[in-house]
């Protein structure tokens, strides 16, 4: 669980409940602090770290963003497998769980559809759905990142063994889930929402600007270049980058909300 001092200290004693939940509970949770914090992010740190058998609490004095952190602290991880999570999402109780059941069946990367939320967790905005199966996965990974980051399990050394984390500005996720596949690992995503993933109003325009524009035209570039996607997806890719990323921030929210987002309906 990456920490840096934009975030909310409740909502990260959220998180982190969330994970206490668990009904197959963790063996470590890891914090890695990403720079200087504010102090009142580190009381609650602080209070987790009193039980040092479960928590590990590593701070790292600058902040250079969640690639490099992750390209740090997942080695730094005890245990085979790591599941990944934000300090202001919610996992729900049967997570782990239901993700380790699918990891018997033969799978090393688990995800899991998620719900998108403002405020509380039931404040649903929208469903974030991901494909199911390996070969979906696959498919979908040439346009889009093939697996929801904050529901991530996965085992730590295929991610060090395939090159690990890298310094991508918001596609370190879609990066690593690609070397992943590319390293021979079977993936599959729960269909149900097993993570409340948390967004505000700057979230839609946080993918927009020149620099997000940058880093997803250089990102484009090396799925080329390596040869997971074709020149007909690079082109496409790049083109659709293009437009979203200069369009104003309404027109943004309204592609992210409407066209790659499900409404949530509540039965």
């Amino acid at each position: 669980m990456p920490v840096y001092f934009k975030d909310n200290p409740e909502w990260l004693k959220i998180a982190v409940d969330s994970m206490l939940a668990q009904t197959l509970p963790p063996e470590e949770i890891v914090i890695a602090v990403d720079g200087a914090v504010t102090s009142e992010l580190e009381n609650v740190i602080g209070n987790y770290e009193t039980n040092s058998v479960l928590f590990s609490v590593y701070r790292f004095a600058e902040n250079e963003g969640l690639g490099l952190l992750l390209r740090k602290a997942i080695p730094l991880c005890r245990n085979e497998y790591v599941a990944r999570m934000d300090a202001d999402d919610f996992s729900v109780p049967s997570r782990l769980e239901k993700q380790f059941d699918i990891i018997k069946k033969g799978a090393n990367l688990v995800g899991s559809s998620v719900y998108e939320f403002i405020g509380e967790t039931g404040n649903i905005i929208s469903l974030r759905a991901m494909p199911e199966k390996h070969e979906h996965i696959i498919k979908f990974s040439k346009k889009r990142a093939p697996v929801a980051h904050p529901s991530a399990l996965f085992r730590k050394q295929d991610v060090i063994d395939c090159g690990n984390y890298e310094d991508n500005y918001l596609v370190e996720d879609y990066d690593i889930f690609v070397k992943l596949l590319r390293h021979g690992v079977r993936a599959y995503n729960i269909q149900e929402p097993l993570v409340y993933m948390r967004i505000n109003s700057d979230f839609y325009k946080r993918r927009g600007g020149i620099k997000f524009l940058k880093s997803l035209l250089a990102f484009n570039k090396k799925l080329y270049k390596n040869g997971w996607t074709g020149l007909n997806d690079y082109f496409m890719r790049s083109l659709f980058n293009i437009i979203v990323c200069l369009m104003p921030n309404f027109l943004r929210d309204f592609i992210y909300r409407k066209l790659l987002r499900k409404t949530y309906k509540k039965d």
